[in-house]
């Protein structure tokens, strides 16, 4: 019985949508049969005059059909081989001679049913007449038919899986297999049916019907691509990807010229590939390669700004986006040969789109996840996340804050932060450059060519970002940023915690690893405070204290040195990163790195922690007053003033050729106050001294009239200047306890020390520091020192007068690094008279200092009656205490004495407890200018006092009378710089002194001293 091949014409419209109508029992006569097929016959004859029968499908169609090929190819499987070996015992004499026909005639006679052939199955017959249907619909309307029809497969795989046996083996009896080797034929119809039509002459219903099922083969592939159900559709299971939506993986194939048989064997499906998964009978292994799709080149716009350098946003068009017809990925990799993306168990190597693009489009539901690049260069392949695939690694309230300038934790916003980002090990880049047209990351990592590594830009902050995959610590790199005008020039990072050692300049990326030890130093820290504490300060120079020295090495030798002389603190001279060692540090272009000369970042706290342990305060001069011009660090950071002032007139230092930083930019404020707070948190410093306060303080300071403009008010002070050292402070001290900052102030500027919300008689809230350098003692006392002791009477108020205004501040007596370079000589060389008098005038001048209300300051080298200039090349002359050196029992004595006013003063309270109190102090005698003789009383907060004389003239002072508090029973020499141990002549009192109830310098009761010449005496209570 033929095969029923010619459903009518109309579908049933109790037909569900997607199913193929079962045939009735009416159909099935032979009446019908035949009437039937008359009605096709004249259907297709009608088709082939609109549409000649040797006339190829639509590309896209064809492609749409090799593709659906290729994913059927892998799930051909014993039992469907079976099935057709059934099928082939039926093949009817004619049917046999047909299948020798060449391959493409084999297609058409595979689907051409004989009179002999065996009976249809019910699904077939349903097939052939929904092919007849579609085929007649797709000539008038093919897009509304192809809105309408389902996939036939759909149908047929209720019954049998969809695994297909070889083309060779079909039978007449169509099974679901033989449907899916029909799809493998569509390529090559056009040129097939031409030969089909000539060698199947007495056939003409059998190739008009084989025509018929092109069409359902042809128009089966458009619709399972356009629903999205692809191969899993007829397995009734399998991945959820998506297809190409425009035959971009067929023109792959089509243009290597690979049969679709063998197209099919060599790839997997698309969609299990997506997820990582084998498709059905296809064995685990190494990602499969999976053709592009189609293209995803940038637009020229987008392309011409990344090439540039100019592009805000390249995450907007790098990496892998979601776009009709799956997944486009594209990556900016200039000199690389070629790029492959690689995302389970699917790898595509992307197209060279020239300049260092690649790109493509995969058929991907979604965008994976996972994905990793294989960046192929010469000799080389580079496997590596994308950067570009991340989403922003710093926060909105990062980005908040920094809008405000109220990060008090900027460095662990900006800079380089190695991190975790999206389960990824790399690092984040951030810097704020708001005038920039662009920014990129150069580096080792890139050969310094930071085309490929653009940042972008995260709203109207100023801020850029860029996340790294696999970049990690001791990462060399610099920020290439485009200028308005559109040149570019070269930057360390602002905010790089690591530096290279000078020449070098560029940043490096730094995680610290270190963990301290100081927990018992911190938890005492600030009891008392400093100023009502002992506070002797050693000021070193890293860098030359031992020449030669690292950090660790100066940890072992330096906290033995400052506690053996009996030191409270030392003040380190500015550590922070600076290009020229002869500013000493005041010339800082890396605020957040500790010079690389001594070492890594970790290593200088190993240092700090070591004095820590060792009772030792650490404190470090810090310079936010100005910085240096150099064209890689912060001048015109971003092409524009940015962290100077935009005025010339108050951007430019007229003393040293520097740049003074704009105070009233909120953003730049937030780099100097997260800049304080970053050493005390991170380094665990103790303290910080502010450098050239008064050159921040006053707009006409070194400058000429007409070089400056008055404020709002019309006045000279700064006002942007005093507003943050008052937000510094403030913040500081709330965030860090116990720690003390100092300013260096050489003017008389009201509440250098004062809170900040207590105003003044100038009007002005307090600048909040805890303590200031007294420079007006130094610059008078040590000008007093250097007259020779016969002139000295005229000067005596040099001596007096800080006790004028001892009490206005909270001071510290420096001799610093200031007063011994530059031909000021040292101290000791400053002292008149011959080499024993300039010692003695030294030990004198020292015990005065230490005996004086405030704290104390000296320079090393200071500490040994260096007689030369201090000078950062060499250092202090350590020789001088080598036992070898004939003199070195001078040096060594005026060493020996700085230990024992230290270890004095540390168990005297009368001398630190009451600095800031007037009530601590009382003169003696304070005008005997003709004697050259100064004597003063120093009370603690229980009244207890202590004595202190000094004789400046170069003689002995027998029976000195000196009026004394009645009820203190006897006093003795404590200090006496004269003793023979410091190099003195030994004119000492060695026994207690007794008051007499004679009254003196207006008190009831006195004593009688002998004066050493050129010295100084304490006295304290028996």
């Amino acid at each position: 019985m033929t095969p029923r091949t010619t459903p009518s014409s109309d579908p049933d419209p109790q037909t569900p949508a997607g199913t193929t109508a079962e045939p009735t029992p009416a159909e099935s006569t032979p009446a019908a049969k035949k009437a039937t097929a008359k009605k096709a016959t004249a259907k297709r004859t009608a088709a082939k005059k609109a549409a000649p029968a040797g006339k190829a499908k639509p590309a896209n169609a064809v492609e749409k059909a090799v593709e659906s090929m290729r994913r059927g190819a892998a799930r051909k499987a014993a039992p469907a081989a079976a099935a057709v070996k059934k099928t082939v015992a039926k093949k009817a004499p004619a049917e046999k001679a047909v299948a020798k026909k060449a391959p493409a005639q084999k297609a058409v006679a595979k689907k051409a049913p004989t009179k002999t052939a065996a009976k249809k199955t019910p699904a077939e017959k349903a097939v052939a007449k929904k092919a007849v249907i579609k085929e007649a619909a797709a000539k008038e309307a093919p897009a509304k038919a192809a809105a309408r029809k389902v996939p036939v497969a759909k149908s047929v795989t209720a019954e049998t899986p969809a695994r297909r046996a070889p083309a060779t083996k079909t039978a007449a009896k169509k099974t679901p297999a033989e449907k899916a080797v029909a799809k493998k034929a569509v390529a090559k119809k056009a040129v097939a049916k031409k030969a089909v039509a000539k060698k199947a002459a007495g056939k003409k219903t059998a190739g008009t019907e084989a025509g018929a099922k092109e069409t359902v083969a042809k128009k089966t592939v458009a619709r399972q691509a356009g629903a999205r159900t692809p191969a899993k559709a007829a397995a009734g299971k399998g991945s959820a990807g998506p297809v190409p939506s425009a035959g971009g993986a067929t023109e792959k194939a089509g243009s290597r010229k690979i049969p679709a048989q063998q197209a099919a064997q060599k790839k997997i499906p698309a969609q299990q590939a997506a997820e990582g998964k084998p498709g059905p009978g296809t064995p685990a292994g190494p990602p499969a390669p999976v053709a592009v799709a189609g293209s995803a080149a940038l637009d020229p716009a987008d392309r011409d700004r990344l090439l540039s350098g100019t592009h805000h946003d390249p995450h907007c068009v790098l990496g892998a986006h979601p776009v009709p017809g799956g997944v486009a990925f594209r990556a900016f990799r200039p000199f690389a040969l070629s790029v492959t993306v690689v995302a389970g168990a699917v790898r595509a190597e992307l197209h060279d789109d020239g300049d260092g693009f690649f790109t493509g489009l995969l058929p991907l539901r979604d965008v994976p996840q996972d994905y990793r690049l294989h960046v192929a260069y010469e000799g080389t392949v580079h496997e590596t996340e994308d950067a570009y695939r991340f989403l922003p690694a710093l926060g909105e309230l990062d980005l908040h804050l920094i809008g405000e300038g109220r990060h008090e934790e900027l460095w662990k916003a900006l800079g380089a932060q190695p991190m975790t980002h999206q389960g990824v090990t790399g690092t984040r880049f951030t810097v704020w450059a708001p005038n920039a047209r662009g920014v990129a990351l150069a580096g080792t990592f890139n050969y310094w060519d930071g085309t490929g590594f653009p940042l972008r830009s995260l709203g109207g902050t100023g801020v850029w970002e860029l996340f790294v995959p696999g970049i990690g610590e001791g990462e060399l790199y610099k920020f290439e940023i485009t200028r308005a005008d559109g040149s570019k020039t070269l930057r360390a990072d602002p905010m790089a915690r690591r530096t290279e050692a000078p020449p070098d300049t560029s940043s490096i990326v730094c995680a610290s690893a270190y963990e301290w030890g100081d927990a018992e130093w911190l938890e005492r820290r600030g009891t008392p405070a400093p100023h009502e504490a002992p506070f002797s300060v050693y000021e070193v120079h890293l860098a030359s204290w031992r020449p030669g020295l690292t950090y660790r090495q100066l940890a072992e030798q330096l906290p033995a040195y400052v506690k053996d002389l009996g030191f409270t603190h030392v003040e380190l001279m500015p550590v922070a990163e600076h290009p020229f060692g002869g500013s000493w540090g005041y010339q800082v272009t890396g605020f957040y790195a500790p010079t690389a000369r001594l070492g890594t970042p970790d290593d200088f706290k190993y240092l700090v922690d070591r004095l820590h342990q060792a009772g030792i305060g650490v404190l470090m001069d810090w310079v936010p007053a100005h910085f240096p011009r150099d064209d890689w660090a912060l001048a015109e950071f971003d092409g524009r003033p940015l962290y100077e002032h935009e005025d010339p007139l108050r951007s430019a230092h007229p003393d040293w050729g520097t740049l003074e930083f704009d105070f009233g930019r909120r953003e730049v404020r937030n780099f100097l106050v997260a800049n304080a707070t970053y050493w005390c948190e991170e380094f665990h410093i103790d303290g910080l001294r502010v450098d050239a306060v008064a050159s921040m303080l006053y707009l006409d300071y070194s400058r000429e009239p007409g070089q400056w403009v008055p404020n709002e008010h019309g006045g000279r002070e700064n006002l942007d200047a005093v507003a943050f050292l008052q937000e510094m402070n403030a913040t500081v001290y709330r965030r860090n306890p116990g720690i003390v900052t100092i300013a260096e102030e050489s003017t008389a500027w009201d509440g250098v020390t004062r809170p900040t919300h207590v105003t003044g008689p100038g009007g002005f809230g307090g600048l909040g520091f805890g303590l200031k350098w007294n420079m007006g003692w130094m610059h008078d006392s040590l000008e007093y020192m250097t007259k020779e002791p016969v002139h000295r009477r005229y000067h005596h108020d040099e001596m007096t007068f800080s006790m004028v205004y001892a009490y206005s501040e909270n001071y510290v007596l420096p001799i610093s690094h200031d007063e011994v370079v530059h031909g000021k000589r040292s101290l000791v060389s400053k002292m008149p008279g011959d080499w024993w008098q300039q010692r003695a005038n030294l030990r004198a001048y020292l015990g005065f200092m230490w005996a004086h209300p405030g704290k104390q300051l000296l320079f090393m080298g200071q500490e040994f009656a260096q007689g030369a200039e201090w000078s950062e090349a060499h250092g202090p002359d350590w020789w001088l205490l080598d036992p070898a050196y004939g003199a070195e029992a001078d040096h060594r004595g005026v060493r020996d004495l700085v230990r024992d006013l230290n270890t004095v003063y540390r168990h005297t309270p009368a001398l630190w407890q009451r600095d800031a109190d007037p009530s601590g102090f009382r003169w003696v005698v304070g005008d005997a200018a003709d004697d050259n003789v100064f004597a003063f009383l120093r009370y603690d907060a229980e009244g207890v006092p202590l004595l202190a004389v000094s004789n400046m003239s170069p003689v002995v002072r027998d029976g000195y009378r000196l009026g004394v508090p009645e009820d203190v029973p006897a006093w003795h020499e404590v200090v006496n710089t004269d003793a023979a141990r410091y190099g003195g002549g030994d004119v000492v009192n060695p026994d207690p002194v007794k008051p007499e109830p004679q009254s003196w310098h207006g008190r009831p009761a006195s004593i009688q001293l002998t004066l050493p010449p050129l010295a100084t005496v304490w006295l304290r209570p028996a």
